[in-house]
């Protein structure tokens, strides 16, 4: 069975959050999906939003905090 290793397939959910590919983080900013609002991040509803395979993980009006881990960025909802 192969499994999809590519950015946007490679979510691990985990307990009280998510986290993502250090680089698939850093083009949710560059691109403009994320916006830093303080110490937090949201999503900012008129800029594009790369498709994932788990639906919902950024919501609109929903408050992230994210840290650094290893090469991925762990996120969790305020």
């Amino acid at each position: 069975m192969s499994v999809d290793q590519s950015p946007f397939a490679d979510v691990i959910l985990l307990e009280d959050g998510f986290s993502l590919p250090e680089l698939k983080w850093r083009e949710l900013l560059f691109i403009g999906a994320l916006r830093a609002e303080g110490d937090h991040f949201v999503r900012d509803a008129s800029r594009p939003l790369p498709e994932f395979q788990i639906r919902g993980l950024f919501p609109e009006g929903v408050r992230l905090r994210a840290s650094q881990q290893r090469g991925r960025v762990r996120l969790q909802r305020l």
